[in-house]
């Protein structure tokens, strides 16, 4: 065995030397090693396995090195390493190598998508904490926001409005409602901070370069499109366009305005609350997620900003309504290879430009309005002239939703208000030969019982599919409500007759089929007809219909539908009273049987959330415009009450509810839809104000998303 210390390398048991190694170490090594024997020596069976004996000790650089016995040292530095990884390479086969880099590559690419899908709260970075704080809020799904509400407890139908104190900022700014003269001070280059959002404020909102980062990335949009950011060097076509050019128009002139109560300031602080919430943390995109303090893309086109810009003129907020037209006069595009729906983007998008025109006679909105109603015309291009449900408004095609070739009977049937105005503005019929001819189509087809329509029409055939099914909830319901507005947006003209013929039947159609007593307090309701069997189901989008057979009874149609308007509006406000949030959930099933100790409503757990609806303020919007019945106000009031207090989060926006049946746990869904500002907001100030000429229904026509568009002087 070799003594401690020596450089030698010999067989163990003292055989036949190993094979001498070439080079300086093996030379070394070999010179300290003993003389052979002079004579053989009797071979052994081997007790140990060959070994190198090494001796170690500190190299010269510092570092670990081998040293040979003559002291000579090789240090273990980066060139030897770099040579030692390069042979271990070289030596691997072409496959192995291959396989290798595929695998580095694809664990890279991963990683790179993985960070790209991290939500935002979750990327948080040394400047985002140090600007919340150590002790900033956290949301989390399942926060409790109640016992949040700013406003104080409803007050009952009969006790005074004015004796209930509304807390408002510290100093809050002079307003006057202003359409179309907004009485507000001058507009600002920089928005000013209210001083109770400054602490909010500290956050902000994402900056330009972050925003940019945002958009670039691809997200699926509600029917799972996939939104694909445009990547043309040229600038949009606005962007030379000078911002303040004169209007086509004037706006519509009306009388002195009258003061606004606290209620509508109220409604006011409240839209300034959801607000704050979008310019910080939504800011140019769809839809705010108020918990997560984040946003949510359906098209990629700014739906909120676009739905609340006639409001912000309606409620006199200058100075957000001018921040916004520079969005829309900077940023708006519409040449992007998105999927989008052809309804709701006519409802929401080209309805919500046409009547921030009129209002505000800007024809910035017309140009925008031209250029969307232009990209949706390919849904039309079907067999049946029916139009498809999804258009790409980017490659100018249109095609039915994945799953089936047909479409629902209220996304074809209620477009016709926007594209019909669209064509009086610019003069080309096709817009509005192309919607009519819809409706002449549907007047003709088999398959009503009494006027009632069934839910799905092919887009191949150009029939009604899903036969025997009718309902006045979704996938049908602005069928009904087009029909009438519709008429009157035509100024009532005999050659529209067949819409009123149609709506009118309808509601004889409701009236044998769907209309029902509850138990114990016999409220009205409209269920529902399968196949010859009646379900006790109400959706809440059903609660449109008391402020259309309102509107129809104003316009000369009989009065029992005044009168079967005002129990169903009873109906939809005892949805709200009955539920232990005052919040009505999505569907509601009536009980029909006497039953002790019931309620006349049942709300089953698929059924419990919020979505922060406005058809029930709608409906009561139109019954105090008629009737002057101040008690349709106090209803309004106890809803604004519950949404602030079930559905308001304290850093910007209002949350959609999981559990309307919860007040302790009412589960925010995080999701802050655009009608809430567009529509559900709008009609709460329309309802608490007492002046006819804000919005006068004799001279507009709401759409169905609460855009009022101008209705045609009579021929």
């Amino acid at each position: 065995m070799p003594k401690p210390g020596a450089g030698g390398i010999m067989a163990a048991g003292g055989g036949k030397p190993a094979a001498a190694p070439e080079g300086p170490l093996a030379a070394a090594m070999y010179s300290a090693s003993p003389p052979p024997p002079p004579f053989p020596q009797p071979l052994r069976p081997p007790s140990r396995r060959d070994f190198v004996s090494v001796t170690l000790s500190p190299g010269g650089g510092g570092g670990r090195g081998f040293e040979t016995a003559g002291g000579g040292g090789y240090h273990h530095g980066k060139a030897w390493r770099r040579r030692f990884w390069w042979r271990k390479w070289k030596q691997l086969s072409r496959l192995q190598r291959s396989a290798i880099l595929f695998t580095v590559a694809f664990l890279a690419v991963c990683g790179v998508i993985t960070y790209a899908n991290t939500p935002e709260p979750w990327k948080i970075t040394p400047a985002s904490r140090s600007a919340e704080g150590p002790n900033a809020d956290v949301e989390i799904p399942g926060l409790n926001l109640a016992n949040q509400a700013i406003l104080p407890i409803p007050q009952k139908a009969d006790s005074n409005p004015g004796d209930f104190s509304l807390q408002k900022p510290p100093r809050p700014p002079p307003l006057r409602r202003g359409p179309p003269n907004l009485q507000i001070r001058a507009p600002q280059r920089e928005t000013k901070v209210q001083p109770e959002d400054r602490a909010d404020n500290a956050e902000g909102r994402p900056s330009q370069a972050e925003k940019g980062l945002q958009t670039e990335k691809p997200v699926i949009s509600w029917r799972g499109a996939m939104i694909e950011p445009d990547q043309s060097p040229e600038p949009p076509s606005h962007q030379g366009k000078e911002l303040d050019k004169p209007p086509l128009v004037e706006p519509e002139d009306q009388k002195e305005p009258v003061p606004l109560n606290e209620r509508q300031l109220a409604v006011i602080e409240a839209f300034r609350h959801a607000w704050k919430g979008y310019k910080e943390f939504a800011w140019g995109h769809d839809e705010l997620k108020p918990v997560s303090k984040s946003f949510n893309e359906w098209f990629g086109l700014g739906l909120t900003l676009i739905d609340a810009l006639d409001t912000m003129w309606i409620l006199g907020l200058k100075e957000e309504f001018d921040e916004a037209r520079r969005w829309v006069a900077t940023e708006l595009r519409f040449d992007k290879n998105v999927d989008v729906n052809l309804f709701e983007s006519a409802i929401r998008i080209l309805g919500g430009l046409l009547s921030t025109y009129h209002l505000s006679g800007d024809s910035l909105f017309l140009d925008k309005a031209k250029d969307i109603g232009s990209r949706l015309m390919p849904a039309f291009n079907t067999p049946s002239k029916i139009p498809f449900s999804d258009v790409n408004i980017g490659r100018g095609t249109a095609h039915p939703p994945r799953w089936t070739a047909d479409s629902t009977v209220a996304e074809v049937t209620s477009i016709q208000l926007e594209f019909r105005e669209l064509s009086r503005l610019t003069g080309e019929e096709k817009y509005k030969e192309a919607v009519d001819r819809v409706m002449k189509h549907v007047h003709t087809l088999a398959g009503k019982n009494d006027g009632l329509v069934p839910m799905f029409i092919n887009t191949n055939s150009g029939q009604f599919t899903h036969l025997g099914v009718y309902t006045l909830g979704a996938r049908a319901d602005s069928y009904y409500e087009y029909l009438l507005k519709q008429w009157i947006q035509g100024g009532k003209k005999e050659d529209e007759s067949v819409l009123l013929e149609d709506y009118v039947k309808s509601i004889e159609g409701v009236k044998a089929h769907l209309l029902r007593k509850s138990q114990p307090k016999g409220l009205t309701f409209v269920g529902e007809l399968a196949h010859g069997r009646f379900s006790n189901k109400m959706d809440h989008l059903v609660c449109f219909l008391p402020g259309a057979l309102a509107l129809g009874a104003h316009n000369g149609l009989p009065a029992d539908h005044m009168t079967l308007a005002a129990e169903l509006a009873e109906t939809c406000y005892q949805m709200y009273a009955q539920v232990e949030t005052g919040l009505s959930p999505e569907i509601i099933h009536f009980n029909m049987h006497p039953q002790k100790g019931q309620k006349d409503i049942e709300i089953k757990a698929a059924d419990q959330h919020n979505l922060l609806r406005p058809e029930t303020v709608e409906s009561l919007f139109y019954l105090y415009r008629f009737t002057g019945d101040k008690k349709y106000q106090d209803w309004g009031w106890e809803i604004l009450q519950s949404f602030n207090k079930y559905t308001r989060v304290p850093t910007g926006g209002y949350t959609s509810i999981n559990n309307v049946q919860s007040p302790s746990h009412p589960e925010p869904r995080d999701k802050m839809e655009s009608f809430f500002l567009g529509e559900t907001l709008k009609y709460l100030f329309l309802l608490f104000s007492d002046d006819v000429n804000l919005i006068n229904l004799d001279k507009y026509v709401f759409n169905t998303e609460a855009h009022p568009l101008p209705i045609w002087p009579s021929a």
